[in-house]
């Protein structure tokens, strides 16, 4: 027989896996672009290299399965994007700007002290020199993390979710799954965990809120 836990306000425990980027971060395009900016290119120089060009999206996918490291992505990339861009912390530079989600980053506070089980289920840009988890501050948040650097694999491959659920120690239809990238959706949802597409911060947070009965409470 399943033995269901109640957390200490009377809801059954429920686990929530977080993306990183996107959800516990702002989106980062608009920091990005001013980034290029400040470094002498165009706007979306960021976002051609790393999604449009060949040799970019093969670098970031290395990267992303830990198959190089950031400072070798670091060296890669800066080619690519410029003779006059300077690789050294190439991806600290242009992360550096980008504003954590306080609302979502606090509703995960919430979910955490009600008694719910938190996990970080993140496609890695990388950990040294620039660790973003650290950056953002939000690593001792989470009870398990699962990041595809430290993995060798990526989402949306399948195996990476049921990694997710077989750390956090709970049955798929008792977890929720936050992306904001649509395509990372289904392999979860497959597993009967239920989905959250994340386009927009505060409709997120409300859905959550309601999902695991707790209230997100932003502190000064």
């Amino acid at each position: 027989m399943s033995h269901t836990t109640v957390t200490p306000n009377g809801h059954e425990q429920r686990g929530l896996i977080l993306d990183f980027a996107g959800v516990l971060t702002a989106s980062p395009i608009a920091v990005h672009r001013a980034w290029c900016v400040s470094e002498r290119l165009e706007p979306g120089a960021w976002r051609a290299t790393l999604n449009d060009h060949p040799e970019g999206q093969r670098l970031y996918a290395a990267l992303e399965i830990g198959e190089i490291g950031q400072a070798e992505w670091n060296e890669g990339t800066a080619v690519l994007l410029g003779e006059h861009v300077d690789p050294v912390n190439l991806m600290g530079r242009a992360w550096a700007e980008v504003p954590p989600a306080r609302r979502m980053i606090a509703l995960a506070r919430a979910a955490r002290a009600a008694g719910h089980r938190l996990a970080l289920l993140s496609n890695s840009f990388g950990l040294d020199p620039f660790n973003p988890y650290e950056h953002v501050g939000i690593w001792d948040l989470f009870d398990v993390h699962v990041v595809s650097e430290l993995e060798g694999l990526a989402k949306p491959a399948p195996a990476i979710y049921r990694l997710a659920l077989e750390r956090i120690g709970l049955p798929a239809e008792r977890c929720v799954f936050v992306d904001d990238h649509e395509v990372n959706l289904p392999p979860a949802a497959e597993l009967g965990i239920t989905t959250v597409h994340l386009t927009d911060e505060d409709r997120a947070v409300a859905e959550l809120e309601a999902l695991l009965g707790v209230t997100a409470v932003l502190t000064v």
